[in-house]
């Protein structure tokens, strides 16, 4: 099926083909129908499939060819990474349109903001505190907006953005068209959907034998020194086949110090932390999006906000906290449909942490195999070219 016989304009599909998108994900195929007519959704979909489109396309088309200047369309999303690639995504799919989308978030100054709000904007993409903000300074008015999206709701409720989310919701009209997204529904979640949508329908977007695990991710565990991780490292960076990387640490000085050490050891890298302020962010983020670096280096900062088609590898330098987020770390790769390898260290003093992770997804590796640069097992099993 095409966008086309989804009763998506001319202009849009148009659009979406100029960029090598011709055919919907499954959770477009669902949501997409629904969302025209106006049908409050929770879509219930992991990372990287496609969802961002999935209530994109109805939106902008809702709000019209030449849609009225002022806010109409409010998408809330958790993080400044997020937010500038819904952004991006809105702005791609509406070229062809005279829709204006603004981006609010913290870490930038407000005058650019502000000055397109002013400017008519119909499409705010934001994170909870910032839109708060402005609207608390009377630079943001929710009160006519007909279309309202919560992304990555089990990510804003893991921020402590809960309370945030349902102020915004009662500065918005009840009559409002809803969608909520989500990778998991936990209880507050839930209630937050009861209490502020109108009979939503539930979407979820996985095959009934999918696990919570990606089939076409190959998931790899090492058990590996602190001493060594940068040696091996630098061995699956020579992996063949491997395209795009990303590699997350547990620490900003963590990941400065690796794109240090892969510099010097000739690697193209550039990284993602806390250290660096919004537009070295934004920066690092296009150059590993143009393919000008090809691995980028982060912390969980950056998880969510990712959104790149062609990732071969995510490499966890040191373990995550729990399962949730290594499903949200690994889900940088084996997007569109495409396969992807994660490799995950274990460091002796966090087995704890992988005992707890592999109970919980079932991987069925209690112990990772004791892995070092020389290891023969690790050239086999990451078909080294040289």
């Amino acid at each position: 099926m095409t966008f086309s016989e989804l009763n998506i304009d001319q202009d849009l599909v148009d659009a979406l083909a100029s960029k090598g998108i011709l055919e919907p994900f499954p959770i477009q195929l669902q949501t997409i129908p629904l969302a025209m007519s106006g049908q409050d959704i929770i879509g219930q979909a992991k990372t990287g499939t496609g969802k961002t489109l999935g209530f994109g396309l109805p939106l902008i088309q809702r709000l019209g060819l030449d849609p009225e200047p002022g806010v109409q369309a409010l998408v809330v999303v958790p993080t400044r990474e997020l937010c500038v690639q819904v952004s991006e995504d809105l702005e791609m799919a509406s070229q062809n349109r005279n829709t204006k989308i603004v981006s609010i978030y913290g870490g930038k100054a407000y005058e650019g903001q502000i000055e397109q709000l002013k400017a008519g904007a119909q499409i705010v993409v934001g994170t909870p505190g910032r839109l708060l903000d402005l609207a608390s300074q009377h630079l943001l008015s929710l009160a006519n907006v007909r279309e309202m999206v919560l992304d990555e709701a089990d990510k804003m409720l893991d921020l402590g953005f809960l309370s945030d989310i349902e102020r915004l919701f009662a500065q918005t009209p009840s009559t409002r068209h809803t969608m909520l997204f989500s990778a998991t529904m936990p209880g507050p979640i839930v209630a937050l959907a009861r209490r502020f949508m109108n009979r939503p329908i539930h979407i979820r977007a996985q095959e009934p034998d999918e696990g919570l695990m990606q089939a076409n991710i190959q998931h790899i565990v090492y058990r590996a020194h602190s001493m060594d991780k940068d040696e091996v490292i630098g061995r699956i960076l020579m992996a063949e086949g491997r395209g795009k990387t990303v590699i997350f640490t547990r620490t900003k000085r963590a990941a400065a110090k690796l794109v240090e050490e892969l510099g010097d050891r000739g690697f193209n890298a550039t990284a993602v932390h806390g250290d660096l302020n919004q537009d070295q962010r934004e920066r690092a983020m296009a150059a590993f999006k143009a393919g000008k670096k090809d691995i980028l280096i982060a912390t969980d900062v950056a998880a969510r906000g990712i959104d790149v088609d062609d990732v071969t590898h995510v490499i966890n330098h040191t373990i995550p906290e729990d399962e949730k987020a290594y499903l949200h770390r690994v889900g940088r790769t084996g997007r569109a449909g495409k396969t992807g390898i994660a490799v995950t260290f274990v460091d002796w003093d966090d087995m704890h942490k992988w005992t707890l992770i592999n109970t919980a997804l079932d991987f069925g590796v209690p112990v990772p195999v004791e892995t070092y640069s020389s290891s023969p097992h690790l050239y086999s099993c990451l078909l080294y070219t040289s």
